[in-house]
């Protein structure tokens, strides 16, 4: 298959945000990172065939670092809201992570292309190894906090892993299937004290040496993979490259956050998932930005309004269920400090959160898509207009389209899946492969083109709007219903926190609309019935009267993955009698 060349890119470059300035140092991005790549981007030289995050772009921001040609943020800070912080400047980064380098290498023995299965939640050692990993040529593979002994071993066994690094709390889990997993050799325990049979990661890294050279990596070297949500199914490992994540931002630009130096980006996030690694690694360091990080152990709305307050963050990612989470609190009792710019992503934002965010903040939320196969490949970037419901414009250098099951693009306005023209050129951006599973990998491409497995449509100005997964449609009584669309008529009553509308079984229609529905903390009913009934009218008002939910049960919450994605599969199953 042929890979990306950049006399494609001239073509393809559709959307170019506005060139910010960096707060006394105008255009120092483009003269001291980098410049080399304008010419890649204009399609005037050929991307390069060796690429390393960790040489070619962090090791040059130590540089202007240490020239004071960089404004003074950190390039990592992170608080645990218990008084503890760490700031650390590309400098102290790259110190330290050449340490952990030596640590994977000489004292675990690891070789390039080597798989680590890190397991750990918001503590500054995750980006420690994310970096080693980028150095040595050991391929990352991370992982959600909250697993279990049987997810741990479906990993470690899947993955052919030869080292793991975890916390405390996961430690007992990976003991009790170590034992299976033949090929892992080294576990290493991020910890204050210690656990037979594992090395101190802390203790090894701070005895070794800092010297390190860092490994020459070509751009389709394997750099992480990632176990997909399994949201439809077992979760897959999909590889990524050095071009794919690294290289990636630097041909992109700024289109999806826009940031400079001068900016810090808090992005909230699980570990364990590809919008960490966009959003809190490989985008924000390509410009120099300062990452933040809370530990949060739990997501409360109060220890994100109160750090919102209390720290200069700029930029703000979350999932939706965080923004639905933060409406319900008083948000007149909050001055955020410096928040101008928010994101969400990982399923559809409601338009009513968004309004009421807008009205309470005085703030936009800008709509990101995009898959763990193929990071960000639409997104509201800053300065485009906003269409409530819809997730903005394809992102420069990839043209998304949707098809039909034919692979035949379909013109605005009609309903198909979103997919990514990937022949006869394959972007860089996408996902290599499923690892060990080819099978897969070949069912993701129809025609020219990489399926989504999302049901959406494009407007006349290139806007999407996601409808919903492939076998997330209901069609009743021959109408094709997306459940987003119901959902979003029913959070815009007052008496919903949240819903999940999924397909439910009925004997004369096939199958109808049944919402999930969460209750408004401050919505009490003894009347379910009669509440079920108004839920049903507002819909009918809100939507097509065909669309509203026949079905109507009330939960105290609804599944999720580690992400907040709705798990629709679930209850989808449950009400088939699948489960």
């Amino acid at each position: 298959m042929k890979l990306f060349k950049l006399q494609t890119l001239k073509s393809l470059w559709t959307l170019k945000p506005p060139n910010r300035p960096v707060h006394g140092h105008p255009r120092l991005l483009v003269s001291d990172v980098y410049s080399q790549y304008e010419s890649i981007r204009r399609g005037e030289q050929e991307i390069p065939k060796y690429f390393n995050f960790a040489s070619d772009v962090l090791d040059k921001w130590t540089e202007i670092e240490k020239a004071n040609r960089r404004p003074p943020n950190p390039a990592l800070w992170w608080v645990n809201g218990e008084g503890e912080e760490v700031r650390w400047s590309f400098e102290e980064l790259g110190w330290l992570s050449r340490k952990v380098a030596n640590v994977l290498t000489q004292v675990c023995g690891l070789q390039q292309g080597d798989r680590v299965v890190v397991l750990l939640p918001r503590v500054p050692e995750w980006w420690l190894v994310n970096v080693a990993c980028m150095r040595a040529g050991v391929v990352l593979i991370p992982g959600i906090s909250q697993l279990s002994a049987k997810d741990i071993l479906y990993r470690l066994q899947a993955s052919g892993a030869k080292c793991i690094v975890t916390h405390d709390r996961l430690a007992p889990a990976v003991d009790s299937v170590a034992s299976q997993c033949q090929l892992l050799k080294t576990k290493l325990i991020v910890s204050k004290g210690s656990r037979e049979g594992w090395l101190n990661f802390t203790d090894l890294y701070k005895t070794q040496s800092a010297e390190h050279s860092c490994v020459r990596t070509r751009l389709q070297d394997a750099m992480t993979v990632f176990f997909t949500s399994g949201t439809t199914g077992s979760p897959k490992m999909a590889e990524h490259s050095q071009g794919s994540l690294g290289l990636r931002p630097l041909l992109s630009e700024r289109y999806w956050l826009d940031l400079t130096p001068s900016d810090i980006i808090w992005n909230t996030s699980d570990t364990g998932w590809v919008v960490a690694s966009l959003g809190s690694v490989f985008d924000p360091w390509t410009f120099g930005a300062c990452i933040f990080i809370h530990n949060l152990p739990q997501i409360e709305a109060s220890t994100i309004l109160n750090t919102l307050c209390r720290f200069p963050i700029d930029t703000l990612i979350g999932a939706p269920t965080l923004f639905r989470m933060l409406v319900q609190s008083d948000l007149s009792n909050y001055k955020f400090m410096k928040l101008k710019h928010c994101l969400s992503g990982g399923e559809p934002l409601n338009p009513e959160v968004m309004e009421q965010w807008k009205s309470k903040t005085g703030l936009d939320i800008h709509e990101i898509y995009g898959q763990t196969e193929t990071g960000i490949i639409c997104s509201v970037f800053r300065g485009m207009k906003i269409k409530p419901g819809s997730m903005g414009k394809a992102a420069p250098l990839l043209d998304v389209q949707i098809i039909d099951k034919n692979a035949k693009v379909l013109p605005p306005g009609q309903q198909g899946e979103i997919a990514v023209r990937s022949k006869p050129i394959r972007p860089l951006w996408l996902f290599s492969k499923y690892v060990g599973n080819p099978q897969k990998t070949a069912a993701s491409e129809r025609g020219d083109f990489y399926v989504t497995g999302d049901k959406g449509t494009m407007d006349e100005d290139g806007y999407f709007q996601f409808i919903g997964r492939d076998d997330d449609i209901i069609i009743s009584s021959g109408y094709r219903i997306g459940p987003f669309e119901v959902e979003n008529a029913l959070i815009e009553h007052p008496a919903v926190a949240e819903t999940a509308v999924v397909s439910s079984p009925d004997p004369l229609r096939g199958e109808v609309v049944k919402a999930f529905v969460v209750l408004s903390p401050a919505f009490s009913s003894s009347d379910l019935e009669g509440l079920a009934r108004d839920l049903q009218e507002h819909v009918k008002q809100a939507t097509a009267p065909y669309k509203y939910p026949r079905k109507v049960e009330f939960v105290q919450e609804l599944p999720k993955t580690a992400t907040g994605k709705i798990k629709r599969n679930e209850l989808r199953n449950k009400e088939w009698g699948r489960a």
